[in-house]
């Protein structure tokens, strides 16, 4: 709910009836919730449970939710955590307690937020879904068959030996300029997230599949001009109003691909093949910081969750050399 100023909504009672005093002030701002951003009822009695449950804990130590500062409400979320309680619930009550104070202090209820600077749990981080080399061969020779005509065939191949070759983001590969990939350049520079430009080395395989890819495309973009049009500035052009291949096509289309190699097209999306490339690349030794430079990563940590496709190889090192593994 984005800050606003105060209103001329007049504070909550204040004791002797503490506790009475924060119900009211859930209410008004359940009710605010509901009449500014239109929440859901479910939401509503989620936000009033949660928020109604800190009150409680905060009452048995002599606190309210007006008066409580950071280091009780730090107290508190300590609390669910050491009654085993599930992370997401701990991080969807610290949502409700930072919504709540953050409008009591716009309303001048209280003079500060003592939420504003408190780190939740957060959610579990989920493992990236991935594919086997073998799946990944498969899919690349699935790629260069797939289509009606060889310019389809060119483009399609072109796609995934890049995709596989760099592990860009989707929408990082159909927005790719054709004046990147031209003279056979062995490092391709990629425009990321916030703007952020680095770059990538292009194996022998892609910049063999840019070259094949590039003479349909520039035969047909001459054919496009010749008839008056205006030509496109993409790798991968499309009639759609951006000029280029849509995200929605390539997801398609990977889809496709994947039916025709014998893989469940669940499985297979672009994000499975930028996934493929990471893991793929540390499971044969790459250097973590090196991936996340090559993925555009801006926190090593959003890297370090590719660790997990070590763990089986790990684990077959230590059967294999430990002497007590070994039975001796």
């Amino acid at each position: 709910m984005a800050a606003r100023a105060p209103s001329q909504t007049p504070p909550p009672d204040t004791p002797p009836n503490a506790h009475n005093s924060d119900l009211r002030a859930v209410g008004t701002f359940l009710d605010a919730i509901a009449a500014e951003s239109g929440a859901a009822r479910n939401t509503l009695l989620a936000y009033g449970r949660d928020l109604r449950h800190a009150a409680e804990w905060l009452a048995t130590r002599g606190e309210t939710l007006l008066s409580a500062d950071r280091t009780e409400m730090e107290g508190y979320l300590i609390a669910l955590e050491t009654e085993g309680m599930a992370r997401a619930t701990r991080a969807r009550r610290l949502s409700a307690l930072k919504q709540f104070c953050r409008f009591a202090h716009d309303e001048g209820w209280r003079p500060d937020n003592p939420t504003l600077r408190i780190d939740g749990p957060g959610r579990a981080q989920r493992l990236p879904g991935t594919l086997s080399e073998d799946e990944v061969r498969r899919l690349l020779d699935a790629a260069r068959d797939h289509g009606p005509d060889a310019a389809t065939r060119a483009r399609n191949a072109c796609l995934f030996e890049l995709l596989y070759a760099t592990g860009l983001r989707v929408s990082e590969m159909v927005s790719l300029p054709d004046a990147a990939l031209r003279g056979a350049p062995e490092m391709l520079m990629v425009r990321g997230k916030g703007g952020k430009d680095r770059m990538v080395p292009l194996s022998d395989p892609a910049r063999a599949a840019v070259a094949v890819w590039l003479a349909h495309r520039d035969r047909a973009e001459a054919a496009v001009k010749a008839a008056g049009k205006p030509g496109s500035k993409f790798l991968f052009p499309a009639r759609g109003a951006a000029g280029h291949m849509t995200r929605m096509r390539f997801h398609g289309l990977v889809k496709e691909i994947a039916t025709r190699a014998g893989i469940d097209p669940g499985r297979a999306s672009p994000h499975v093949l930028r996934h493929a490339f990471a893991t793929h690349l540390l499971a044969g030794g790459a250097d973590l910081r090196v991936i996340q430079l090559l993925l555009g990563h801006a926190d090593l940590s959003s890297t370090e969750i590719y660790t997990h496709v070590l763990d089986e190889r790990l684990r077959s090192l230590v059967m294999a050399h430990h002497p007590l593994a070994r039975g001796i």
